[in-house]
């Protein structure tokens, strides 16, 4: 299959026992089965590539019904992969996770896990203010953050309190360790951002050439 990923959800993290006794943290994702919902050319779209369908559902609104009309189902994700020869896709053809390989080398995108308005302590691990001397409420405080008369104001991208995760994070060179077409399932070594049940598109590692 010409295609280079594929969409999937998080189920959890476990192990898996080696012949030496050995055993590998790995992450359970539940992969596919994707459906191509649309095929990008270079004449109509000046990109080559392929929308794919993930979980499908009974109701959309009108204008996502007409756009997966040929699709031949409903479905609640949409995204883009690459692909080799675009000759080889069709709309409405169906992709599993036997897309990969034990072995492989993959890169996972995901949302990481969002924790709200936090401060500086937790965002930054900052250590925090001194514990006597009376500061019975200061301990986690920022503490300065002007300059003084010069340049007197708050420098940009100063590390400060603020919104922490919900932020797109790719995991590369994670290796498969295996794939059941069967249930749907894909373990892959190492861990993947995200909470239970989230998304994740997994493509196939690139290898860019050095220039």
């Amino acid at each position: 299959m010409p295609l280079h990923g594929l969409i999937g959800k998080k189920i959890g993290t476990t192990q898996v026992f080696k012949e030496n006794g050995d055993s590998d943290c790995v992450t359970a994702l539940w992969v596919g089965p994707c459906t191509v919902t649309q095929v990008k050319t270079s004449d109509n779209d000046g990109y080559e590539g392929v929308q794919l369908g993930y979980e499908p559902v009974k109701r959309l609104s009108k204008p996502e019904v007409g756009h997966l009309r040929n699709a031949g189902n409903l479905f609640r994700f949409l995204r883009e992969v690459g692909v080799d020869d675009i000759s080889e896709v069709e709309v409405g053809q169906t992709v599993d996770v036997s897309l990969f390989e034990p072995g492989e080398k993959i890169d996972a995108t995901a949302y990481s896990k969002g924790r709200g308005f936090a401060g500086g302590v937790k965002r930054h691990h900052f250590h925090g203010g001194p514990k006597t001397h009376g500061q019975s409420d200061r301990h986690r405080a920022p503490g300065s953050i002007g300059a003084g008369t010069t340049p007197g104001r708050v420098i940009k991208g100063l590390r400060m309190a603020g919104h922490m995760g919900n932020a797109k994070i790719t995991s590369r060179n994670l290796e498969v360790v295996s794939a059941d077409p069967e249930r749907n399932i894909l373990l892959v070594k190492g861990t993947i951002p995200g909470a239970r049940n989230s998304l994740v598109i997994l493509r196939k590692q690139v290898r860019r050439k050095q220039k």
